[in-house]
């Protein structure tokens, strides 16, 4: 596998904000948004192949049973699903970041998708297949990151439209630096959608208080 980087940190956006989490960053992208935080990863620059048992072999080391695949885009790599289920079988719970626009059938069902949906102001709004949708379970996240008023309704019409009941863990967060998270606090207020304002809490962590820790 092409392998951007692997680090142990918090694990600072999801559900599972908050938690220590293992990150095995793949590199390679298909898209490249606007407001991309990791464009380094786009492409393999730097980058490293690594076989699939030093890369178990490395998440086992931190000892944290949260690891999160992500990139880039990880799906485009087909090693990536092989990780997945070697991780699961010795027990992780693993996390796949991707943006849906590759086909995700045949992950492992254990597996946790956490899919970020692309909005107008990425550049790449359309890019996310409508057909694997079929994929997203309850345990599923969708997330949409909302740089002004056009991307919150877009957001909100995939919520309506498609999103339904497949998961109701939908995220909806600002860009940053960018659309003040309190407006974005005040549409969702306003329109009392069922979703979670996501902070990206490696802004907090990190970039304001200092410290050694690595963000996503």
């Amino acid at each position: 596998m092409i392998v951007s980087e692997i680090f142990l940190s918090i694990q600072v956006e999801s559900t599972y904000a908050g938690l220590p989490c293992a990150f095995v960053r793949l590199a390679g992208c298909n898209l490249s948004c606007d407001w991309c935080d990791t464009a380094y990863a786009r492409v393999s620059d730097g980058a490293v192949e690594v076989s699939v048992d030093k890369i178990v072999g490395e998440v086992e080391g931190f000892n944290c049973r949260l690891v999160e695949i992500t990139g880039g885009e990880p799906l485009l790599q087909e090693e990536s699903r092989e990780a997945a289920v070697r991780l699961l079988d010795r027990g992780f719970t693993v996390l796949i970041e991707t943006n849906g626009s590759v086909d995700m059938r045949g992950l492992d069902p254990r597996v946790i998708k956490i899919v970020d949906v692309k909005c107008p102001s990425s550049g790449h709004a359309g890019s996310f297949k409508v057909e694997n949708l079929s994929c997203i379970t309850p345990r599923d996240e969708i997330k949409f990151v909302i740089a002004d008023r056009t991307d919150y309704e877009f957001a909100k019409k995939c919520l309506e439209e498609f999103i339904e009941d497949r998961t109701d863990k939908v995220l909806f967060a600002p860009v940053s630096p960018g659309l003040p998270p309190g407006v974005l606090a005040d549409w969702i207020l306003k329109d009392m959608l069922r979703v979670r304002l996501e902070l990206q809490l490696h802004r907090y962590i990190w970039e304001e208080g200092g410290g050694a820790g690595r963000g996503r």
